[in-house]
C-alpha cells in the first residue's frame, strides 16, 4: 500500500488540475494583457478570429524554448489555418521581449503579471503562483474554447494543435 501512495497522490493532483481547466464549448473569459513591447492585446480585438494561448512557465528555459521554437517553426502553417498565436507567462514584458528577440518568434508574448487570466483558466492555482502551468487553449472565432491542452509536450505541441485544426 505504501508504494501506491505516491502514484495515488499524483493521480489526485492531475485530476484536481484537470477540474480547474475550461472545457471545449466553454466561453473563454475576457482578457487584456500587455505584450513584450507594452502594447495592449485582448480578447475583444480577437473577436471573429481563432487563436492559441500557450501558457509557459518561464522565458528562456529549455522546455519553454522548445515549445516556442516548435510554434515558430510551424508559423506558416498557423497562418495558413488563420490562427493567431500568443505566448503567456508571468514574466515582465522586458524578459518576454528578450525571449522573442533571441528565438525570433513571429508571435507576441504576453505578460500576465497579476496572474488573473492564468487563475481564471487553470494555468495557475492562485495569484501567488511563481510560474504558469504549461497548458494551452485554442479559442474559436465565437470566443469559445475549441480545444484544451492540459498536458503539453513542448517538442510536439505545435503539431498537436495543427492536427486538431485539420481534423474533421
Amino acid at each position: 500500500m505504501r508504494s501506491l501512495l505516491p502514484a495515488l497522490l499524483v493521480l489526485l493532483a492531475t485530476a484536481a488540475h484537470a477540474a480547474d481547466l475550461l472545457a471545449p464549448g466553454d466561453p473563454f473569459p475576457a482578457w487584456t494583457l500587455s505584450d513584450q513591447d507594452g502594447r495592449t492585446i485582448g480578447s475583444a480585438s480577437l473577436q471573429g478570429k481563432t487563436y492559441l494561448l500557450w501558457f509557459y512557465p518561464k522565458a528562456m528555459t529549455p522546455g519553454c524554448t522548445a515549445e516556442g521554437q516548435g510554434l515558430r517553426d510551424r508559423w506558416v502553417d498557423f497562418q495558413r489555418m488563420r490562427v493567431e498565436v500568443f505566448g503567456v507567462s508571468f514574466d515582465p514584458p522586458e524578459a518576454n521581449a528578450e525571449f522573442k528577440k533571441t528565438e525570433q518568434f513571429p508571435f507576441s508574448l504576453l505578460s500576465d503579471r497579476d496572474r488573473s487570466l492564468a487563475v481564471a483558466v487553470g494555468a495557475a492555482g492562485s495569484t501567488d503562483a511563481s510560474v504558469a502551468r504549461r497548458i494551452s487553449y485554442l479559442v474559436g472565432p465565437d470566443g469559445k474554447v475549441k480545444q484544451v491542452y492540459g498536458t503539453v509536450v513542448p517538442a510536439t505541441h505545435a503539431g498537436d494543435v495543427l492536427g486538431h485544426l485539420v481534423a474533421p
